[in-house]
């Protein structure tokens, strides 16, 4: 009678801390059904992260310092959210706190591991993830050298796409159709031809300058100064393209005037600037209000550091997260920058 009582109560106990844990515990095959529509948080070291993660999620270590500020941050509160480590425990206690903190949370059970074993596809690529203004998540897939795929509202836009930048050198293994394309300038560590085609779907819209245009032999050419509306399902979306070029003495042959686009983009009041090949040319002082911005470090293509503070000091980004860099050393440049925050990501 007494071994009964006490199995009936840690029953009872289990049923009820289930009921009480307020998120849901998945196994892989449901888990990879929700990751894709809503974000998704790998809470593991930046380190493991780095070897490999599912596709789409953000590294917030659950470890670290000030975990729920640092999620809330990323991703509006009461959203829902999907979230992994290595196994299922740490997730587990980080979806615990996350569901006190108002969010809908998913864990993936067995983790990382369990994901792998299923064959689950893996990336290694960085990725950014911000809130803008309208409490809609942002993510920026950061590939290589100046290519990245970025996602908002469901739009997909992926810039200056080159397979070589990718682990696997193919577009259509590793992404889904583009609903934009933008390529700032027609050479070829920013138009690839191959990439641009496994990316195009029925609907792709491609916007390039008017080289890239004549060499690719498609798209809608945009100058400097012109704006499209990328706007979709309630959200306000703007693409412009501005001037990007060289103005030292001897490298203007480079990247010439007028001939090549940096883009910016306005997702619900949240503006990410793409700099392109460009150098810390005047009308930069006439960008507003950008959150982003990638500049390009590597002379005597694009800029130095001292130009690319210049840049950043002339029109102060939030955020700065230099690209194109190649071997430039950047370990000054946070401290050049104290208004901005700078991002040093493996985007040489």
């Amino acid at each position: 009678m007494k071994r009964f009582l006490l199995f009936s109560v840690v029953c009872a106990l289990v049923v009820l801390t289930a009921g009480c844990k307020g998120y849901d515990n998945v196994d892989v095959s449901a888990f990879g059904a929700k990751a894709p529509d809503i974000p998704l948080i790998d809470v593991r070291t930046a380190d493991e992260y780095a070897e490999g993660h599912i596709p789409g999620a953000v590294n917030v270590d659950w470890m670290s310092e000030g975990f729920i500020e640092k999620v809330k941050g990323l991703i509006p509160e009461n959203s829902p959210v999907a979230v992994y480590c290595r196994t299922g425990r740490r997730s587990s206690e980080a979806a615990g706190k996350l569901a006190k903190a108002g969010y809908s949370v998913t864990n993936l059970t067995g983790g990382y591991e369990a994901w792998t074993e299923a064959e689950g596809k893996v990336s290694k690529y960085e990725i950014e993830s911000f809130c803008t203004k309208s409490g809609d998540q942002l993510r920026i897939t950061l590939i290589k050298h100046g290519t990245l795929a970025i996602d908002y509202a469901g739009l997909s836009i992926q810039v200056d796409p080159v397979s070589q930048y990718l682990s696997s050198g193919d577009y259509a293994a590793e992404f889904s159709k583009a609903d934009v394309i933008l390529i700032t300038h027609e050479h070829g560590d920013h138009l690839d031809a191959k990439a641009v085609e496994a990316l195009c779907g029925d609907n792709t819209k491609i916007y390039l300058n008017q080289s890239s245009a004549d060499k690719l032999g498609a798209g809608e050419v945009l100058g400097n100064g012109d704006v499209r509306d990328l706007s979709r399902e309630g959200h306000e979306i703007v693409l412009e393209a501005v001037p990007a070029y060289n103005i030292t003495p001897g490298h203007e042959r480079f990247h010439p005037k007028g001939n090549g686009n940096g883009y910016v983009l306005t997702f619900d009041g949240f503006r990410v600037y793409v700099a392109g090949d460009t150098e810390d040319i005047p009308e930069m002082a006439d960008l507003k209000d950008v959150d982003v911005a990638f500049l390009p470090v590597n002379q005597p293509y694009t800029m130095t550091v001292d130009q690319c503070v210049a840049a950043a000091t002339a029109f102060k980004p939030k955020v700065l997260i230099p690209y194109h860099f190649s071997n430039t050393d950047l370990s000054a440049l946070p401290g050049l920058l104290p208004g901005t925050e700078v991002r040093i990501r493996n985007m040489q």
